[in-house]
């Protein structure tokens, strides 16, 4: 299964195809994360007999498929992190949403509050109390029939925010 994920790798660092569902790190679920079934996989398919030292460069939220990249080494986890940080590596998300009355492109603004009880997002249109500003800019790339394909630029990360801020304006993902 894991095999089949792998998009890249090399000495340095491994990019595997995130499925729907896959959790990328662990949490209180107790769900074995991608994290541990990626190491366990190289362990076996290397013959590695010690542990396997595998480090995450980024987070996709768990209802989210993806490419999720791995460093290989502690010294490509701290180049690849600053670049992320820098903004060097570009993200780029793609959504599904019903074809309604939308701008072309448009900057959003809200403010975010992670509910921790149901892992989900609150999302507000004011500065709220413990609610973190949470700013996207989509652009519709393609229309057919019922729906559009957007292109998503986050400006910041926070907890579900892609589906939290459309679904917010009227426009929430499909599946």
């Amino acid at each position: 299964m894991m095999e089949e994920q792998i998009v890249y790798e090399d000495n340095h660092l491994l990019v595997i195809n995130k499925k729907v569902g896959q959790l990328v790190q662990g949490d209180k679920t107790g769900d074995e994360p991608l994290l541990d079934s990626i190491k366990d996989f190289i362990k076996k398919r290397d013959d590695k007999p010690g542990n396997v030292f595998l480090g995450l460069v980024h987070r996709i939220d768990r209802p989210t498929s993806g490419l999720v990249i791995y460093a290989k080494t502690s010294k490509a986890l701290s180049r690849l992190t600053q670049m992320v940080k820098n903004r060097e590596i570009k993200k780029t998300y793609w959504a599904v949403v019903a074809k309604e009355m939308i701008p072309q492109s448009q900057r959003l603004v809200h403010y975010l509050k992670k509910n921790e009880k149901n892992n989900k997002a609150s999302v507000f249109t004011k500065v709220t109390e413990g609610a973190k500003e949470s700013i996207l800019t989509y652009t519709i790339i393609k229309t057919l029939d019922n729906y559009h394909l957007l292109e998503i630029d986050l400006e910041t990360g926070r907890h579900h925010q892609i589906r939290a801020q459309l679904s917010k304006t009227g426009v929430p993902i499909k599946g």
